[in-house]
């Protein structure tokens, strides 16, 4: 099995992911890692006749990540789902649950991410370490 990983900017995601597609690759999933200082890296699985290709994308805590799903509708469940997880939005969701695919309305809690995102204003997140057991 053959395995390619490529780092892309935000402002070049969505033209790489379009031209994965046109080359036949199909959608498998997208994982994150919350890393040290507040930085995630977002990974995107594709696969063409065993053949693996990863885009890696370095983002921050309170910035905006392009949606993939205009490219492949099925990413906005797992978009909707790194949302709730790690706190990180995405801009032209097909489908936007806006932080509710597992919450139910309340205190916004980032169980994955080191940091919960609790403000007035959702689009400007406000970092806060989170205890564990409150």
């Amino acid at each position: 099995m053959q395995q390619d990983v490529i780092t892309v900017s935000s402002d070049r995601l969505v033209g790489e992911v379009a031209r994965i597609r046109v080359e036949g690759f199909r959608f498998v999933t997208m994982t994150c890692v919350a890393l040290e200082d507040e930085i995630f890296h977002i990974h995107y699985h594709f696969d063409r006749d065993f053949m693996l290709k990863h885009l890696r994308l370095a983002t921050s805590m309170g910035s905006s990540v392009p949606s993939i799903s205009p490219v492949y509708v099925a990413a906005f469940l797992v978009e909707n789902e790194i949302q709730d997880l790690f706190g990180i939005r995405f801009k032209s969701l097909v489908i936007d649950y806006d932080r509710t695919l597992y919450l139910d309305g309340g205190v916004m809690v980032t169980p994955f991410c080191k940091y919960s995102v609790n403000g007035p204003d959702r689009d400007t997140p406000v970092a806060r370490p989170t205890v564990p057991g409150t």
